[in-house]
């Protein structure tokens, strides 16, 4: 077997992977560890959903494999380290969310500074315009790249900082953002996005030392991953008045139980990672993917007398044109 796919893509990037390769897809294994780690013996390459995660025990029961696809750009249950070790190249789409991302957050961003009132000059309550402020970019990833192009058109000011690029480093000219301190991003921004890609060291950073610093009004959005918000920090900046409204993208199971400091909060919102998942990205996601696995077992072969290519279902029989139609 060439690839073993546990998660749903487009009819026709299955369709295409099934005439180049020898081909199983079996989206109940992310659910039946034991009848994953026994597929996976024979696999040299696997498509999984991001509820599998991947460590060095998972490795080991795969001693052909060579290629792990993610259709999601994110990686945090990658060890990366292991698969280096198992000479594994992981295969992402990096770029395919970053159109869909962008539009969530200016949606997203649009509708907090229009529903969440601040006072005027003359005593009125009322909303504001995203053409009249200030958006801070927390990390620059592909969705900060659109957003840095779409912005501009409304006549916002746009300001970023990341902590892994340098102030003078060329890529802030060419991307068109003016770089600034984080404090002095929290402090002169109204809305703050955060799509800071996530590594242990970032855990916690948007935290109370950097929220004390946010700007009278400021709204916050994340798509990012939840570990980079202390939740204790998050909540006190919510019911202070600091930070009037935070939208939420992607949130740790529990973190809004009774007991946990962002239970209740009205000024949160929560949305179960919309920002990326749209009909759109998933087919540029599924193409970037299919393409560079089939590139990449095409230049290391298997022994001849391998399978003839072909699909197999989960029941391991030939899959029939109503099966193709259920991967819709």
């Amino acid at each position: 077997m060439s690839l073993l796919i546990l998660e749903p893509l487009e009819t026709e990037v299955m369709q295409w992977l099934a005439e180049r390769q020898d081909l199983r897809f079996a989206p109940e294994l992310a659910a039946q560890p034991g009848q994953l780690r026994q597929a996976l013996r024979q696999a040299r390459a696997v498509i999984l959903p991001p509820s599998v995660a991947v460590d060095a025990s998972l490795l080991r029961s795969a001693p052909k494999l060579r290629v792990l696809g993610r259709m999601s750009a994110g990686g945090e249950n990658i060890d990366l380290d292991a698969c280096r070790n198992a000479q594994v190249e992981v295969v992402r789409s990096a770029t395919a969310t970053g159109n869909a991302e962008a539009e969530f957050v200016i949606a997203a961003l649009l509708s907090l500074l229009r529903r969440v009132p601040v006072q005027s000059s003359d005593g009125m309550w009322v909303g504001r315009e995203l053409g009249c402020s200030t958006v801070g970019l927390i990390g620059m990833t592909p969705a900060a790249r659109v957003l840095a192009q779409l912005l501009p058109i409304f006549g916002t000011r746009v300001v970023g900082y990341d902590p892994s690029l340098h102030q003078s480093d060329p890529l802030w000219a060419q991307w068109g953002i003016e770089p600034l301190s984080l404090r002095e991003l929290m402090e002169q921004s109204d809305g703050v996005s955060v799509q800071l890609a996530y590594f242990p060291r970032y855990r916690g950073l948007i935290g109370e030392r950097v929220l004390g610093f946010s700007k009278p009004g400021q709204v916050l959005v994340s798509i990012a991953h939840a570990a980079l918000l202390d939740d204790a920090a998050l909540a006190e900046a919510l019911h202070s008045g600091r930070l009037l409204a935070a939208w939420l993208d992607s949130l740790e199971p529990g973190m809004q139980e009774p007991g946990r400091p962002l239970h209740g909060l009205a000024a949160l919102q929560v949305t179960p990672r919309l920002a990326g998942t749209t009909r759109e990205s998933r087919a540029r996601a599924a193409w970037g993917v299919a393409r560079r696995i089939d590139e990449l077992l095409a230049a290391s072969p298997e022994p001849t007398g391998e399978p003839r290519a072909g699909v197999v279902s989960p029941s391991n029989g030939p899959m029939d044109a109503s099966a193709l139609r259920r991967w819709r």
